[in-house]
């Protein structure tokens, strides 16, 4: 098995950051800003209150928060944004409870070939509907999703949405589980990744992460399973589903398919309940470069860890 991949010169998302509170604001924690120094200089110097900027009214609303568009809106770093280049946000609360633990955001940059997802699906009388989303100039598989419904178990938001847990959705142009596949084939879409988001509300949100292999949202994608019943008394969690760009299988007896809270990466965030975005050269499986990994809890604590990788 080969370790080595090609990592992509363009991807769907720019930058990863995570906010985390202090006292009462939200501090930066991590970030993944790639070659951007000046625009992570500038949210190093940031902080927020709940309800301020894009990662303050994530967590004030207690949802994900889409932004398509920095000028004359709540977006606190719009001159270091438009320096940058970056032109559009999503912010993705992390709530244990009714503890906010973390605010996860990520940073696009809109061209007319950069193609991506991320959707924010909400349920509404009974169904899924679609709450809001980023598509880069995916537009015409925005149309489509933007009429779209499911009902709990159809597609890979319903199917998030009945078994509360992540799922990654292969091949989405001919997946039959996917019911935009023919408008996710004309565009280019390849995988997917579906999340549950929990609410302190009980409201029900979708997160869905959709990558064309252009410029890949990711090249590989993780699901680790921390649910007590599934790693027993040892704790940590167990990689339960995963797909990479490389050839072969994601675990083999150099790479385990468990992890331990403090260890490595994927431990970091099992330690602390905080999501993690880093760019590094040495400790990411694959030789990638970068990873985004974000907790998700249910009534019991910690379930699901999902990384996306680059």
């Amino acid at each position: 098995m080969d370790g080595s991949i090609e990592i992509p010169d363009r991807t769907f998302v720019q930058v990863s950051e995570v906010w985390v509170p202090d006292g009462a604001k939200l501090v930066l924690a991590s970030g993944d800003y790639g070659e951007l120094d000046d625009f992570k200089a500038a949210s190093g110097a940031e902080s927020f209150a709940k309800g301020e900027g894009l990662p303050g009214k994530a967590w004030a609303d207690e949802k994900p928060v889409v932004l398509k568009g920095f000028e004359g809106t709540y977006f606190k770093r719009t001159e270091a944004a438009a320096a940058a280049g970056l032109t559009a946000a999503v912010a993705i609360p992390v709530f244990d409870g009714k503890d906010l633990r973390a605010v996860l955001v990520t940073l696009c940059s809109d061209d007319e070939t950069r193609v991506g997802a991320i959707e924010v699906w909400a349920e509404k009388d009974g169904v899924l509907t679609w709450d809001d989303g980023y598509y880069g100039a995916a537009k015409s598989f925005e149309e489509v999703s933007k009429k779209a419904s499911f009902p709990r178990g159809q597609g890979m938001p319903g199917g998030v949405w009945a078994a509360n847990t992540p799922m990654i959705m292969r091949n989405l142009g001919s997946a039959k589980q996917f019911k935009r596949a023919a408008s996710a084939g004309d565009v280019g879409f390849k995988n997917g990744l579906g999340m549950p988001i929990p609410t302190p509300s009980g409201a029900t949100y979708v997160v869905a992460m959709l990558s064309a292999e252009g410029t890949p949202l990711a090249q590989r994608f993780e699901i680790w399973d921390a649910r007590p019943n599934k790693v027993g008394s040892g704790g940590g969690a167990v990689l339960a589903d995963g797909i990479c760009a490389r050839e072969g299988a994601l675990w083999d007896h150099e790479h385990p398919r468990q992890a331990k809270p403090h260890q490595g990466p994927i431990g970091s965030v099992l330690a602390t309940g905080h999501p993690k975005a880093t760019r590094q050269k040495a400790g990411l499986p694959a030789k990638y470069q970068s990873m985004v990994a974000l907790p998700i809890f249910n009534r019991d604590g910690l379930a699901h860890v999902v990384a996306w990788y680059c």
